[in-house]
């Protein structure tokens, strides 16, 4: 189903950071009813430290569920792995979930497989179950690009508007959110980010486009970065 593969979204990020996944699990929890006896499904869950942070904060008695098309030596030994796609795993056994995640990746799927994995998804909650999908605010993202990042990513936040009117004109959204994570992080560390193309605005571009990028963001901010990651979040 999904063709973009982003290998370090969550490799030594602030994604990947403590204070990110402890704020992130955080909104979670106080927004969902969830407890021990919960199953969790976390669809394109990376190296699975959010899911592995969430398995041990609500002491679950059966291991989360992380599936994604990589699979990372390094990944969390808190939670259950396959290596597949969404439908494939869906489609081979049916499971009952009472969250599935999906959380910045919806806007690696065309229109008709996005219908297609949501409607697999609902059909393998339990009666009181919900789907939590996370995306990019398409409202005034302050994320640091350079001019060719910032067309790529604006390109990208249109589609993400136009995904997230599909998804609201075809199912009913119980809920409605934000998620905001200050970010603080050196310039050093951002510019490593860039050079391992932690977001999918990056993946397309030239080795020479990133180089020139990384220029331009050296000459462009100051050694600390300070900005708001901004996440839409929808609850079906």
């Amino acid at each position: 189903m999904v063709s973009t593969v982003i290998k370090n979204w969550d490799n030594k990020t602030w994604l990947s950071s403590k204070e990110y996944i402890k704020s992130f699990n955080k909104f979670l929890i106080r927004h969902i009813k969830v407890n021990s006896n919960s199953k969790i499904l976390d669809i394109g869950c990376g190296r699975g430290k959010i899911l592995g942070n969430l398995s041990s904060n609500l002491k679950l008695k059966n291991k989360p569920l992380g599936i994604d098309i990589i699979d990372h030596k390094d990944r969390d030994k808190r939670i259950k792995f396959k290596k597949i796609s969404a439908s494939s795993f869906f489609l081979k056994k049916n499971y009952k979930f009472d969250l599935i995640l999906i959380k910045q990746t919806i806007h690696l799927f065309n229109l008709k497989q996005i219908k297609k994995l949501l409607d697999l998804s609902k059909k393998n909650l339990n009666q009181n179950g919900k789907i939590f999908i996370f995306a990019l605010d398409t409202n005034k993202n302050k994320l640091p690009t350079f001019d060719l990042m910032k067309k790529k990513l604006t390109k990208s936040l249109k589609r993400d508007k136009k995904i997230l009117k599909f998804i609201s004109e075809i199912y009913l959204i119980k809920k409605k959110r934000r998620f905001i994570y200050n970010v603080k992080i050196s310039k050093k560390d951002y510019l490593r980010m860039i050079k391992k193309r932690y977001i999918s605005t990056l993946l397309t571009l030239s080795d020479e486009e990133i180089s020139k990028g990384i220029k331009e963001i050296n000459s462009k901010y100051s050694n600390f970065l300070r900005f708001k990651d901004k996440l839409i979040c929808i609850v079906l």
